[in-house]
């Protein structure tokens, strides 16, 4: 098959009641019930466009679970294609951002070559619909799929991850490009109300905030002796780990980290050493030569601490044509900086051939790192602030976007107005380095804003409501 079929595990919500209070989690049992009864007999499926890599197979791999284990018949696939379709999709996903990334057109050979990228997959995916399923389709790379699905009279959910606070011509731009297919969906998802498009039926659009599942091998507790473990068996820091390098599964056994991230460095982080750590994709809207350079400049020459830009293996993510280009970038303006300075900046590829694996060397990375930022200059939400949040990290990341719902400024986080002012990003960082109680109370107060706000919780309740309401 050219659709390829994800396996979904399951997991029972009951570990939420030692997470929440009593009346969310009353809240939570009683949507458990309602949705069990509701979609019995029904099949959810989502569609997005890889399995692993980004937020949004992250967030799909844990509330698919948390779906079955409620009683939801919750499937998952994911469309295959080939490179020219990926360099279409980034372009509408970077203007969906207000930006015009590669600055390519997207014009009527680019329509027909997403629409024949997308065919086969509509048929293999078309063949394995029955009456009574529900569809959600998740980003541009499935837009595309919403008449051919909707033909089969079932009902169809749009979720857009991404947006702009403020649209432009460049957005208008994508726009343009998705409507033909987005107004045949019966319903469409945005994360904040600021993304929704103009020309969408309001009685059809839902708001869903994207949340984290405080559970999984990403967010989990980890006792500070595995965080060393973990960070030194995968090669982040020096030396011999001091223990097991141990990590829980979504399935409940334990392992052992195994494979080790690829760094650009001159020496690796000691034992002790403080840093600074911005984790996420390689994309040039998440702007790593800006973290590199404001750090370079604003940091390193006031504070003994060290930058970590940690990414995925640019290798493993097929979604991203240009996650390659962006880190190839940000070495050559590594090797640019001053010895001295590059001996405190530290480039990792992360391993992705477990994605377990993966997701607890960013947890221990997270838990290790004495202030985390997200300068991005365009996002959707940034889950990675949300998931440094509730390990009580002090963040300092973009006013922009979901992030802005994230932090209270100067509360639970710091919010920078311009993203693109470095030598504020670099203040804000040294504020904190300069004064951990201060760090360390931000960083409790972030962690009672996501278990408020933010779990896959929130996020399973909201979707149970979105499909009783279209059915």
């Amino acid at each position: 098959m050219r659709l390829q079929l994800v396996e979904v595990g399951e997991l029972s919500l009951d570990g939420f009641d030692r997470v929440l209070a009593p009346g969310p989690a009353r809240a939570l049992h009683e949507a458990e019930r309602l949705g069990r009864a509701e979609l019995a007999g029904r099949r959810i499926w989502n569609v997005n466009s890889t399995a692993r890599g980004g937020g949004v197979a992250e967030m799909l791999v844990t509330v698919l679970a948390y779906a079955r284990g409620a009683g939801v018949d919750a499937r998952w696939a994911v469309v295959c294609a080939d490179a020219g379709f990926f360099v279409i999709t980034k372009r509408i996903h970077n203007l969906l951002h207000g930006v015009p990334g590669d600055g390519g057109p997207l014009g009527e050979e680019e329509r027909d070559h997403y629409e024949a990228s997308l065919a086969p997959n509509g048929e293999d995916f078309c063949a394995l619909l029955e009456p009574g399923d529900v569809v959600i389709l998740h980003d541009p790379q499935t837009a595309g799929l919403i008449p051919q699905v909707r033909a089969r009279g079932v009902p169809v959910v749009w979720r857009c991850h991404v947006g702009l606070d403020e649209p432009n011509e460049l957005t208008r731009r994508a726009w343009d490009f998705l409507e033909p297919y987005v107004l045949a969906a019966d319903a469409y998802v945005f994360s904040r109300e600021a993304f929704v498009w103009d020309d969408l039926d309001p009685a059809r659009r839902a708001i869903i905030a994207p949340s984290i599942d405080v559970f999984s091998p990403k967010n989990a507790d980890i006792e500070p002796g595995a965080v060393d473990a973990i960070l030194t068996r995968a090669g982040l820091r020096d030396g011999r780990p001091p223990g097991p390098a141990r990590f829980r599964r979504l399935n409940g056994a334990e392992d052992d980290v195994v494979h080790r991230a690829g760094m650009t460095e001159m020496r690796p982080l000691a034992s002790g050493e403080r840093y600074v750590l911005q984790v996420s994709r390689w994309d040039s809207l998440k702007d790593p030569l800006g973290v590199v350079e404001g750090f370079a400049a604003h940091v390193a020459p006031y504070t003994d601490a060290h930058l970590v830009c940690a990414g995925p293996d640019v290798i493993a993510v097929a979604d991203d044509p240009e996650g390659a280009a962006v880190y190839a970038a940000t070495c050559e303006r590594w090797q640019a900086l001053p010895a001295a300075v590059r001996e405190r900046v530290h480039l990792a590829l992360l391993p992705m051939q477990d994605g377990e694996e993966n997701a607890a060397i960013v947890n221990a990375l997270q838990r290790g790192a004495d202030v985390v930022v997200q300068k991005s200059l365009a996002e959707g939400f940034g889950l990675t602030v949300a998931e440094a949040m509730w390990k009580s990290r002090a963040v300092v990341a973009s006013r922009i976007g979901g992030i802005q719902d994230q932090i209270e400024d100067g509360v639970s986080g710091v919010l920078l107005d311009d993203a693109r002012d470095l030598e504020a990003y670099g203040a804000a960082v040294r504020s904190l380095l300069d004064d951990p109680g201060r760090a360390r109370t931000m960083g409790r107060a972030a962690h009672e804003r996501v278990a408020e706000r933010f779990l896959g919780t929130h996020s399973l309740i909201d979707y149970l409501a979105l499909l009783e309401r279209l059915l």
